[in-house]
């Protein structure tokens, strides 16, 4: 027997057991060692390979000239504004501190403790009017309150009482006890004299952020939208400047930063500003503001008559504005005009069709409210009628309606 091989019988004796467990326990001993071997291996592998990639990284990250950018860059010489960017900076220079920030509030009281909670509806934005604490916003965005805090370019807030309303035209006019000197009025500016194309400025809060400016161009004239009473507002301004959530009641200004509208409406299914964006104008603004002063609420002329529907007049294939009805001692019934009656059969006879008025061709009801906003009060104006084929023009005088 070879001295190299394994004395069975030796370490049998010595061990006490039998060679085949002898055996089995040298065979699990190799195991282990080259399970220990590889083990080793491997770890000596996975440190060489973490050292290269910590030298190479130290080569893209830490070159050896590291403390050269150790410092700042070099600031490259500002280039000079140009004559626009002067302009728009000193056009909001010169208007921003007119714009304010309103938050609109409803009153709870708490049916146990009889506690009153004031609780915020909404916020926009508005602006001074004049050195009286007057301030202009939309009617929507004090809609749900009973009452509004109006917040100054110095941060300082002011409990605010609104004094008029015009739903239908969607403004609202405010009043806060500030120092005179704290509010400065924007210069008005006309609407009628509009091109498309004109630049144009908004200042808003729109999202919270307060006093944010947005440029654009006057992207298209007479236009018409809805008030939230579905009463239609003519003339109204689209525009592409940025006009987002929080800017409503906000200033539209043109290139002298004169105000020429009230932004007022987004054109989006998302409510987020889409390039389409919509502007009370001004000179309607300007008509309105005095009366809501004055009265808290605006008169408008009247005919004295209420109307069918237009989808009636449509489903009847009817080209006008159809009278329902006239007022007792209104302009309508002092001309002789007369609305639907009954027929002796039972069924219904149209009386007068209104089809135009000063020349006007009227076909729905947004075409007889148009011209109407276009007079006032005590305006004499011409009626063309339609009434069973037969047409005929009488002069009437218009009447005064408040509105709430």
């Amino acid at each position: 027997m070879s001295s190299d091989e394994p004395n069975y019988e030796i370490e049998r004796a010595r061990t006490g057991g039998s060679v085949a467990e002898v055996t089995r326990l040298q065979r699990r001993a190799r195991v282990v060692t080259r399970l220990l071997t590889l083990l080793i291996v491997a770890l000596i592998i996975a440190v060489g390979a973490l050292s290269y990639r910590m030298l190479r990284l130290e080569d893209y990250v830490l070159p050896r000239n590291s403390k050269a950018l150790a410092t700042p860059r070099p600031v490259a010489p500002k280039a000079a504004l140009s004559s626009g960017e002067k302009e728009r900076i000193g056009l909001f220079e010169r208007t921003w501190r007119s714009v304010v920030h309103i938050t609109s509030l409803e009153s709870h009281r708490d049916r146990m403790t009889l506690d009153v909670t004031e609780i915020p509806q909404g916020t926009g934005t508005g602006f001074v009017w004049d050195q009286d604490g007057h301030i202009v916003t939309n009617f929507h965005v004090v809609q749900g309150g009973d009452r509004a805090t109006v917040t100054l370019n110095d941060n300082s807030t002011y409990p605010a009482t609104i004094v008029g309303r015009a739903p239908d035209k969607d403004i609202a006019v405010l009043h806060i006890d500030a120092p005179p000197q704290k509010l400065l009025p924007l210069p008005i500016g006309q609407s009628a004299n509009l091109k498309v194309g004109q630049k144009v400025l908004a200042i808003g809060n729109p999202f919270g952020l307060d006093q944010t400016l947005t440029t654009g161009v006057v992207s298209g004239l007479g236009r018409e939208i809805k008030s939230v009473t579905q009463r239609s507002i003519f003339d109204v301004i689209q525009t592409d400047a940025s006009i987002n959530p929080g800017n409503s009641g906000g200033p539209l200004l043109d290139s002298s930063g004169r105000l020429i509208g009230i932004n007022t409406a987004i054109y989006s299914p998302s409510g987020a500003n889409a390039g389409i964006g919509f502007a009370v104008p001004v000179d309607t603004v300007n008509a309105i503001v005095p009366q809501l002063l004055k009265f808290g609420k605006i008169t408008r002329p009247v005919l004295g008559i209420n109307v069918v529907s237009d989808q009636a007049a449509i489903q009847n294939n009817i080209d006008g504005v159809i009278i329902a009805s006239v007022a007792p001692g209104g302009p309508a019934e002092q001309a002789g005009l007369t609305g639907v009656k009954q027929s002796r059969d039972g069924g219904v006879q149209l009386g007068d069709v209104i089809v135009g008025i000063e020349g006007v061709d009227v076909h729905r009801s947004s075409d007889l409210y148009k011209v109407l906003d276009s007079h006032k009060v005590g305006d004499e104006i011409e009626v063309t009628l339609d009434r069973e084929g037969r047409k005929r023009t009488v002069k009437l005088k218009l009447q005064a309606m408040a509105t709430q």
